[in-house]
Order: structure tokens, then sequence, then C-alpha cells
């Protein structure tokens, strides 16, 4: 067998011919945002066929540093670098004599907490993971910079993956970020990927949501219907327009592709209401400024979209209300115990939950954007008003008690908000409502306020163990005594009395 020729593979599943080194990179760019750990890229080509060039590219591209250092590993055999996202290992089997040796290089070792790209992957035959993805570059032209690039791989799940990188730089060829660099953001606690695109003086946010429809699990997608998540990036458009029609400063959509799951936006930047881990009062006067302002108006229950359909916001009903809250029995309660919840206690919960958010028939309603607290309140410098607050992650509004939103800024589960912060923002608020109308009810928005601080705050209790447990996020479990005390601090309330004995009883 020829040292470039492929192993056990059939044929490729994409071939595609490149003009010249930048576009060149361009690819390597794409395929980094398509890397997850424990990937092997496994590179095959002639001498001088470009692998090693695309390589540094690859990794310069992951490292978001285009100078970085990237030496070759021919006489080292690897050489590894430490990334936040992950780890990447860059292998040169060029010079190893027999294909055991890569034991030696700790391969598997590496994939743990990495990505591998691996150069003259034939030395190593048929150690290699089945799973790998293989590129082989030719040189159609000597006298050219051309190149042809074909993608193989057993494992299906790479075609899906590299068409899906391939269609958004597609996508951004159709905006004013044609060219652009894209570099890893962030992927939330949802199905979610962010970027960030850079056309130099000029960047923007590219959010990629994929709508799974029938393909997701069963019993993810009940829990989803019932509290009302969103499943795809329409009402992203819908909510994001209809804010800033309004006047708030929700980022502006820059290019979009439903179909796609694609959205690209304004990038209001990585400064929040909190510095240094602990809330900064001023900024957080301008969010209840934020909040006053949405509810001091209506809201539509529907939003036309730029195709002409129509988005309707779901209602934050009962029975959403309290899956949410049960989500501290299925997963705090055992995570606390070692101990399941039997039926007469989820019972009980379920009976005084029911009760606590009937009493709140008249509380008001209006848009609820659910998770309106620090990491997604954005601060502006040098803006004045609600200008100084730009909003993002908003795609799971309901129509709802507007108290919901005031208690999950005043109750932040990512910082810790003293009473007298807590009570100084209540106060800030109530004013300005009052002020707006002379109807505000402010017990009753106080009542509404408790309610949905426990609510919100035993929801999260429950999310944040399943997001150590279930998603491999063990750190989100340092938040939990910080929002153990925001319940403690909501069940004072005396309307709220017999919730407070269940969990006086229950609660570890």
């Amino acid at each position: 067998m020829a040292d470039n020729e492929l192993r056990h593979l059939p044929t490729p599943f994409l071939t595609l011919q490149i003009s010249d080194e930048e576009s060149t990179g361009r690819l390597a760019n794409d395929l980094a945002m398509a890397l997850r750990q424990g990937d092997t890229v496994c590179l095959s080509g002639d001498l001088g066929a470009g692998k090693s060039t695309f390589t540094r590219a690859l990794i310069r591209s992951f490292a978001g540093e285009p100078d970085l250092e990237v030496p070759s590993p021919t006489f080292t055999l690897v050489q590894s670098y430490a990334f936040d996202r992950f780890d990447l290992s860059h292998f040169d089997l060029y010079r190893l004599e027999e294909p055991e040796e890569l034991e030696e290089l700790g391969l598997d070792d590496l994939l743990e907490t990495g990505a591998a790209l691996i150069e003259w992957p034939e030395k190593a035959e048929d150690l290699l993971p089945a799973h790998a993805l293989w590129i082989q570059i030719s040189q159609p032209d000597e006298e050219s910079d051309a190149r042809v690039f074909s993608f193989f791989s057993e494992e299906p799940g790479w075609q899906t993956r590299i068409g899906e990188t391939l269609r958004i730089r597609e996508f951004l060829q159709g905006t004013e970020f044609a060219g652009s660099e894209r570099r890893f953001l962030a992927g939330d606690a949802s199905l979610r990927t962010f970027e960030t695109v850079d056309a130099g003086a000029e960047n923007a946010v590219l959010m990629r949501w994929p709508f799974l429809g029938n393909a997701i699990d069963p019993s993810v997608r009940g829990y989803m219907e019932k509290v009302h998540l969103a499943r795809d990036c329409r009402s992203v458009v819908a909510v994001g327009t209809q804010l800033r029609q309004r006047g708030l400063l929700a980022a502006e959509i820059l290019g979009s592709s439903i179909e796609d799951g694609l959205i690209l936006s304004q990038n209001l930047g990585q400064e929040t209401i909190v510095v240094n881990g602990r809330p900064v009062r001023e900024r957080y006067f301008a969010a209840v400024d934020v909040l006053a302002k949405m509810h001091g108006e209506p809201w539509p229950g529907a939003v036309e979209l730029p195709d002409g359909a129509s988005y309707r916001l779901p209602v934050y009903s009962t029975e959403a209300l309290v899956a949410e809250a049960s989500l501290f029995l299925d997963w705090y309660v055992p995570e606390s115990t070692s101990e399941p919840v039997d039926e007469t206690m989820r019972a009980e919960f379920e009976m005084l939950w029911r009760n606590a958010l009937e009493s709140l028939g008249n509380a008001q309603r209006g848009w609820v954007l659910r998770d309106f607290h620090s990491p997604n309140l954005l601060w502006q410098d040098g803006q004045t008003g609600t200008d100084r607050i730009g909003l993002i992650d908003f795609q799971d509004t309901v129509v709802g008690p507007v108290a919901y939103d005031v208690a999950s800024l005043l109750m932040d589960a990512r910082t810790d908000i003293d009473v007298e912060l807590e009570t100084d923002l209540f106060d800030a608020y109530v004013s300005a409502r009052e002020k707006q109308t002379g109807a505000f009810n402010r017990s009753g928005f106080s009542l509404a306020y408790a309610v949905m601080a426990a609510q919100r705050n035993s929801k999260i209790l429950g999310i944040f163990v399943r997001l150590a447990r279930r998603d491999g996020k063990p750190a989100y479990l340092s938040h939990l005594p910080r929002i153990l005390g925001y319940l403690d601090r909501a069940l004072e309330a005396p309307e709220l009395s017999e919730l407070k004995n269940w969990y006086r009883r229950y609660r570890p």
C-alpha cells in the first residue's frame, strides 16, 4: 500500500477543490469550529501536499491566535496544546518505526481531554480510532497553490458535522462577513452553540441552533413542550425584533437562515452587570429600569416573522411552573439525600405549589424573558438609560407573571445579592412602576415576587444538579449554597408558610 493510500475506507463523502492558501485557511477554520473533545483527524498525502500547513492553520484558528508558534513534531512525534475549550495534540508519525509505538505516545489518554490531529496516519496501520475523520490532501497541479481535499470516515456523524460547518460558511458568504474568521464563543446549557465572526474592524455573533424535531429524545422533548422551551430560532427573531422596536437593546439581527437554524447578530460585548464576581449596583439599577419599562406597556401574544409567518408566545401555565419547580424533587433531593422521592412527598409538593400559583390570579402578566440575570445582561459603557443594558438569551420568552423576571434579577443565580441590595432594587422597581400608574398594587406584586422567587430557585437547584450529574458540568454545584439561601429568603413571605414548612421537613 502506498504511504498516502487510505486504509479500508469507501469513496469520500466529500471532495473539495481549494484554489489558494487563503481558502485553505478558511477550510481549516471551518473544521476547527466542528471539532469536539475525543475527535481524531487523520491527514494523509504526499510530501509537500500541505498537511502541515493545513494543521498549523487549524491549530491557530482553534486557539484564536493567528501568530501562534506551531512547531513541527517531526522529531518529538507529538506536540500538545492546552486550550480553554479543550486540548489539541498534533502528531507526526512519519518517523514511527512500528505501529505499536503509537501506544507509547499516549493517544488514548490525550483523547480523554482533547482532540488529535495526525499527519502520516498510515504509519499507525489499524491502531487509530475507527471513528476518525480521514482527510486526503492532493495537489493536482504542482505549479499552483490549488489543493483537493477528500473527506472519509466510517463514522456517519462526520458527514453531518462537516456539512453543517460548511453551510455556516456558505451562509456567511451571503452577508457582510464573507471570508471572516470564525471563533468559538460558547456552548450553553441547551443545544445552541455560539461563535464570533471577525471581519477586521467589524465582528458579530453567530448562533447555531439546529431544529431537531422528532429526532430529540422523547423524554426531553416532552419536558420541553411541558415547560414551553423554544425548539428553534424563530423565537429569537420574533422576540428580539419586537424588543428593539419597543426601544430596548436586544442584539440587532444582521442575517438569518431559520431553516438552517442560523442567526447572525450584533455583538454587544461580553461585559455583564457583574465585575470580578460581584454585582455592580449602578448596573443592577439600570437593569431594573429595563424591567420597569417592559412592564409598563402591553406586549403582543404573537409576532409576525420576516417570512410572513406568525410566532405565538407560549403562556407560562401552572402546569409548566409546577413541572419546573419539580426539578427540585427530580434532581436536588436525590443528590442531597441519596434517596428517590416517594409519591406521597411529590403529591404534597405539587399540591402546595398549585395553591401558591393559584393565589396569583390577579398578578400582572406580560412578557417574561425567563433568564433575566447577569450572564444575559451586557453592560454598554458610555450609553444612557435602558440602552446601558444589552439583552441576550431571551429565546424562551413566555407570557406569564412579570414578577418572575424581577425575582430572576434580584436573586441572581450567578452572584451574591445581599438582602440590602435586593431590598433597594425591589423598592426602585416598585417606585418606577408607581410613577407609571397609580393602579400599581405593591402588596399584590410582593406576593407574586415571593412565589416566583421560590419557584425559580427550586427549579435552578434541580437544573444545576442535572447539569453537574447528567451533563458532566460539576462547576454548577458551586452555586448551590447561594441558591439555597435565596430559596430560604423567598419562603419567609407569610403567604408561603405552608411551602416553607414542607421544605423544612424534606430539605436536608
